[in-house]
Formats: C-alpha cells, structure tokens, sequence
C-alpha cells in the first residue's frame, strides 16, 4: 500500500479511480486529480508546499516532485505524462505536456500546453516552454515546433495506456492461472 502521509496539517486529496504503486509516497499538501497513476518509487512531497495535478496523469517510477517553502509550488494540468526518473522542482506543467525519462524541471519553470520536454533534459529555473514546442538538452533549448494535433494526439493515448497499465494491478492475484 502506498504511504500517504500527513504533515503540517495538511492531508493528501486522491481523485476517483487512481492507482499508487505500493511503494509511491504522497505526503502533505498534494491535490491529485480522477484517473491518475503514481509508478512504484515516486515521491510526491507537499511537506513545504502545494502540489496540484490534474486528471489522467501518470507520474512514472523513481519520480519526484518537490517545491521551495513559500516560494515554489507545483501545477500540472490534465493528460501530462511524466517519464520515469524526472525530478520535478516547483515548476508548472500544462495540459497534454509530455516530460522525457530522466528530465529536471527547476523553480518557476513552465512547461506549455502539449509541449514536449526530451528525456534527460535538464529546464532550468525560470524558463517558459511556450505551447507545441520541443525542448532538450542541458540546459534545456528550442529544438522544434511540434503538431498541436499530433502532440495532443500521443499525448493522450500515452495517458490513455498508463491508466491500462493501472488496472492490470487491480487484482489480488497476478499470478498466472492455469
């Protein structure tokens, strides 16, 4: 079973029909959306300041989404897919955004709708990703204008498959029947 944690009087928010990988960590003042998934090793701590996601995100393994005390918070918004191993640190998300595996998202970032961040990237402080834009590198720069159509299209089936994945864990037995 996930750990959801209160601190500092503040009480995780689980949207309908989520899945928490038994390992994930919810801590705090983190507000989760229907229809979300948060993979085995993400940790999502609201302990200095608020999260807020959307519906239909999946927040991939070994994640971590974090904020400055009094300074940052963190906003995602619907469909965005976060890959595997991304550091999230105070930074804003919109709608149909995909992060690549092993991408870091510093204060004040923000990362447009149906925006692509490549995998290993590295977006500092500050930087606005403007809508349908492709960004990647350290530091993170232009690298192309992206499909709105096609963007939002991936973007959505990705969603789409991870809440698939999710429900492959609904069972008490995954074992195999013969």
């Amino acid at each position: 079973m996930a750990l959801i944690k209160s601190v500092r009087g503040f009480t995780p928010k689980i949207g309908k029909d989520c899945f928490l990988a038994d390992n994930a960590t919810i801590v705090g003042d983190v507000t989760m959306g229907d229809e979300c998934s948060v993979w085995f090793n993400a940790v999502l701590r609201g302990d200095v300041n608020t999260i807020t996601i959307g519906d239909r995100v999946n927040i991939q393994d070994g994640t971590v989404l974090h904020t400055l005390y009094e300074k940052s918070t963190i906003e995602i918004g619907n469909d965005v897919s976060i890959g595997h191993n991304v550091t999230i640190h105070g930074a804003k998300v919109h709608d149909f955004a995909l992060i690549g595996m092993g991408s870091i998202l510093l204060d004040h970032a923000e990362v447009g709708e149906g925006a692509i961040v490549a995998a290993g990237s590295v977006v500092t402080g500050k930087t606005k990703i403007g809508a349908n834009e492709m960004w990647g590198g350290v530091p993170a720069h232009f690298i192309k204008m992206v499909d709105p159509a096609q963007s939002r299209e991936i973007n959505v089936k990705i969603a789409r498959n991870y809440l698939m994945y999710s429900r492959w864990y609904e069972t008490d037995d995954n074992s195999s029947k013969e």
